[in-house]
């Protein structure tokens, strides 16, 4: 079902909470606060959780000399995933928002997705479309397009989706991380399963549709997500196969998770295939740091599921020299 916004009416605006973990990007950082502290949205907090970096970003923060930001530092590096609970734990706002150290927000990001939360008690998030960016922060507007239309956002039309869960869940057109605003008190923040890894936010979009609230999208561009060399949109492809190994292990958790739930039985054989795929990239990333037979198992499991090339041959060459399957 689709419902466009009717207009708002002079209400006080709530607190939204903006949360920016970060680690080790200090001039990435400045950059996402630089937007955070620009929005025309003025009622906000901004809690920056410093999950041990090398250099210290406080004189960072500090050099804002805006109260409205929160700064926090972790006397040992919590992982991923820790620091970014923890951050939206200390939230107070009736609204949150992740604005991760590395991406950037237009000026009206939250006054244009706070409206239809206000507007609409009925729905748990706002989203909207978002730029691609290099590392140098400039945008590559091919690339938006090209995005747009792959996670179907391109044709999609303002207003109100309930359900949401193939928009969410398969069509993945709702990035908690990077373009949405979320209504806190719906998500139980401690129920997230610290095994969810790197992948919390697909587990946090699963949260918001399971709640049977619905989600506004707001067609316009309105946050940059940045493309660089840490960033999972390359290390996917990259030679970094730990990180692959841990982002494998967290989007299957998800996704046996996403399976078992009676809720999403309709969508269930698309969470099996990508089962199978997810299980047939993290045996190559064992692989690739040679472990052999853990590998195998992972390559047995997906060829089960379906027969592909892709794993077929993985399995193959996972019974040659460790040296030779390492290049896969």
């Amino acid at each position: 079902m689709i419902e466009t916004m009717a207009h708002n009416t002079d209400t006080p605006k709530p607190l939204v909470s903006i949360i920016t973990p970060t680690y080790n990007r200090p001039e990435y950082l400045k950059a996402a606060l630089t937007s955070a502290v620009k929005q025309t949205y003025r009622n906000i907090e901004i809690i920056v959780s410093d999950n041990c970096s090398l250099e210290n970003p406080q004189s960072i923060v500090e050099s804002f000399d805006d109260s409205r930001i929160r700064f926090f530092r972790n006397s040992t590096n919590l992982g991923m995933f820790a620091n970014a609970m923890n951050a939206f734990k200390k939230a107070r706002g009736k609204y949150v928002a992740s604005l991760l150290d590395d991406d950037m927000w237009e000026e009206d990001f939250l006054e244009k997705l706070v409206s239809p939360l206000e507007e609409h008690p009925n729905i748990v998030l706002a989203f909207c479309d978002h730029y691609m960016m290099n590392a140098d922060g400039e945008i590559d507007y091919a690339l938006s397009e090209h995005c747009s239309k792959l996670f179907h956002r391109a044709a999609l039309k303002e207003g109100v989706y309930q359900p949401f869960c193939q928009l969410s869940l398969v069509d993945r057109a709702v990035s908690t991380a990077t373009a949405a605003v979320i209504r806190r008190e719906v998500v139980d923040w401690d129920s997230i399963p610290p095994e969810v890894g790197g992948s919390w936010d697909m587990y946090l979009n699963y949260l918001c549709c399971r709640s049977g609230l619905g989600a506004y999208y707001y067609p316009e561009k309105l946050t940059r997500y940045r493309v660089h060399e840490q960033t999972d949109t390359m290390l996917s492809g990259g030679q970094n196969y730990q990180a692959k190994i841990r982002k494998a292990r967290a989007d299957l958790f998800c996704y046996e998770r996403f399976m078992e739930d009676e809720k999403l039985q309709e969508l269930k054989p698309y969470f099996q295939q990508k089962w199978g795929f997810v299980s047939t990239t993290l045996g190559i990333g064992l692989m690739r740091s040679e472990q052999l037979k853990e590998a195998r198992h992972y390559f047995w499991r997906s060829l089960r599921h379906k027969l592909t090339m892709r794993t077929l041959a993985a399995l193959v060459l996972s019974f040659t020299s460790p040296k030779i399957a390492a290049r896969f």
